[in-house]
């Protein structure tokens, strides 16, 4: 009925007017209350509402689409089905402080991604919305803000575009960097941070620049003490992990500004002990913010380690910091799920830490609990995190292979996302680093020579890398370069074949050459590069070849082959030299690079002893 009188044009204005501020209020009602709404047509019917030349009839539309949009029940894509609303909103925002107030806050809500972004932008938003920031109305200002800080979230075209536009003869970060100080409201000072923030991380401030350093910077760590709200210690702490996230400087400077890092610790002890708390309504709310708190320090603690290692070091020495994230690894929430494996794939960086903290606290097990069954986005960091732990100065490499990773990881290599199937071979490539005999026939049993083929030829350069890394460690050390070689040979040099003919650069060819040096170092392994002539010849070829690195590796091969001291030595440096090697080898001895001269100068003694 309402909605009907709403939609009469011959129903005077004051009655439709009415119309839409009880709808208004009915949508500030339950969920259930807007979806009826929805299902009714409602916002169809409140943009047609926006064509009445009556200005009153217009800000009451307004105010009721703002409600029904800051509904989570209702879809942002509604306000983009028609082309010409959004135009229609810009041309209405120049109307009132109320147009202002309510448009500015649909746009804020209803933008969510890139593809929203660039329809606003395109539709003048920047140009429309930034004289509103020095509007006399706070309210206006805020909503303006709030437009700001979600258009220019990780997006770089918005970002450039602000730090261009000025409002009364003054630039918008200067406006932004005021809308920071002290004395304004916190919802204010969050929000300026957040758009200094993404205009920094889009490359639009530089991260030295003092706007960041001496302004953003301390007033988003201020946003995380103790006296600030549970959501807005939750926003800041989020915030500054973003704005820190990639610089070093800027890590240094947030983790001795204020004592943040024992600051965070304080984000671990909601809800507080029950005794203390009287008040049922305190222990809702903290306990509906107490994941997302863990969450936000977790976030911070891994861009906080990022790269330094005193930081590390003082965040692990926090109270109780690892039995926090080996709890933080097994709680029901997702978000803070994957949080707590950032923070440990972060801290997982320190060679230091691995030998020490990561031992004492048995870090591995929780960690190899949460690879079995997790969504991707967590699969990524904790196999990342598991490379790490496989290095060989880790201790945790021993207890790890025998809770199965090896199978794991082979079948992390067979992924469709490509991070996983990098991680996979990565975290091999880091178990077979000087790995006894047994280990490496496993790895090799568990990774099939099929799928060492489909590794060699997948088509991302860092998974074919990755995997010749592996072959490298899997073939050292003599005897197990002949055992591997007995056994898994053939398939061996035909990968080696295939390599060395494909369009490939120049690191995947050296690593291969690498890898032949390598099964040129074994005992009867040699004969499988001895009696294949096109294998010989393709390291005869890049011998002479115009890179160094390649000549280099080549010459590797030769030494190997033609060493005196081993048996047989005599026949193959024959044959070598009825190919030509020895030419070869006298012109590299004049060569004007030092290593190649010196390598062929010691290859041709062999010749001479």
């Amino acid at each position: 009925m309402l909605l009907y009188l709403l939609q009469q044009e011959s129903s005077s204005t004051e009655l439709r007017t009415e119309c839409a501020v009880v709808l208004g209020s009915l949508a500030m009602g339950t969920e259930n209350n807007v979806k009826s709404l929805l299902d009714c047509h409602i916002i169809p019917a409140l943009l047609q509402g926006l064509l009445s030349p009556d200005l009153k009839f217009i800000e009451a539309c307004l105010r009721c689409l703002r409600t029904i949009f800051i509904s989570p029940v209702t879809p942002e894509d509604l306000l983009y089905t028609d082309a010409t609303v959004i135009s229609h909103l810009m041309a209405l925002l120049s109307r009132s402080r109320y147009t202002q107030e309510y448009i500015c806050q649909i746009f804020s809500h209803c933008c969510k991604g890139p593809d929203h972004q660039t329809i606003l932008f395109n539709h003048g938003a920047v140009q429309n919305i930034a004289h509103l920031l020095v509007s006399t109305s706070y309210k206006v200002r805020m909503q303006a803000l709030k437009c700001f800080s979600v258009l220019a979230f990780e997006n770089p075209q918005v970002s450039m575009t602000l730090v261009n536009v000025s409002v009364d003869g003054e630039l918008l970060p200067q406006i932004f960097v005021k809308m920071l100080q002290r004395d304004k409201p916190i919802e204010m000072q969050l929000t300026s941070a957040k758009c200094l923030t993404s205009m920094c991380r889009a490359g639009a401030i530089r991260t030295d620049d003092p706007c960041i350093v001496l302004k953003t910077l301390p007033c988003l760590v201020r946003m995380c003490s103790k006296d600030r709200l549970l959501e807005e210690r939750v926003e800041g702490a989020e915030t500054l992990a973003y704005l820190i996230e990639t610089d070093v400087e800027l890590q240094r400077m947030a983790s001795i500004t204020d004592h943040l890092i024992v600051m965070l610790a304080d984000y671990f002890k909601y809800p507080s002990s029950v005794s203390a708390i009287t008040d049922i309504k305190r222990l809702d709310h903290d306990l509906k913010h107490a994941h997302e708190l863990r969450q936000a320090a977790f976030k911070l603690y891994a861009s906080l380690g990022a790269n330094d290692e005193d930081i590390r070091k003082k965040i692990i020495e926090t109270e109780n910091m690892m039995d926090r994230i080996v709890n933080g690894l097994s709680e029901s929430s997702i978000k803070v799920r994957l949080a707590a494996v950032r923070c440990l794939h972060s801290l997982s960086r320190s060679v230091q830490q691995l030998r020490t903290s990561f031992q004492d606290h048995a870090v591995w097990k929780p960690l190899m609990k949460v690879l079995q069954n997790a969504p991707n986005e967590i699969l990524v960091v904790a196999s990342s995190t598991l490379c790490n732990l496989l290095l060989e100065f880790s201790p945790s490499k021993e207890p790890i292979l025998e809770s199965g990773a090896i199978e794991l990881l082979c079948s992390l290599t067979q992924s469709e996302n490509l991070a996983l199937r990098v991680n996979g071979i990565w975290a091999l490539m880091n178990m077979a680093f000087q790995a006894e005999q047994k280990i490496k026939s496993d790895i090799l049993r568990g990774l099939s020579t099929e799928q060492l083929f489909q590794l060699l030829s997948d088509s991302d350069v860092n998974v074919l890398m990755k995997t010749l890394g592996l072959l490298r460690n899997l073939l050292s050390t003599r005897p197990h370069i002949d055992h591997i070689m007995s056994t898994h040979g053939k398939q061996i040099m035909q990968a080696v074949t295939l390599i060395l003919e494909g369009e490939h650069n120049i690191e995947v060819k050296e690593q291969t050459l690498c890898i032949l040096a390598n099964i040129a170092d074994g005992t009867t392994a040699k004969e499988l590069i001895m009696t294949n002539d096109d294998i010989l010849q393709k390291i005869k070829y890049y011998m002479s070849h115009s890179n160094a690195k390649l000549q280099l590796a080549a010459m590797f091969c030769i030494s190997n082959l033609i060493w005196n001291e081993e048996e047989g030595s005599q026949e193959r440096q024959d044959k070598l030299r009825d190919m030509g090697v020895v030419d070869i080898l006298h012109k590299l001895s004049q060569s004007s690079d030092p290593n190649l001269c010196d390598k062929a100068k010691t290859a041709l003694q062999q010749y001479l002893a």
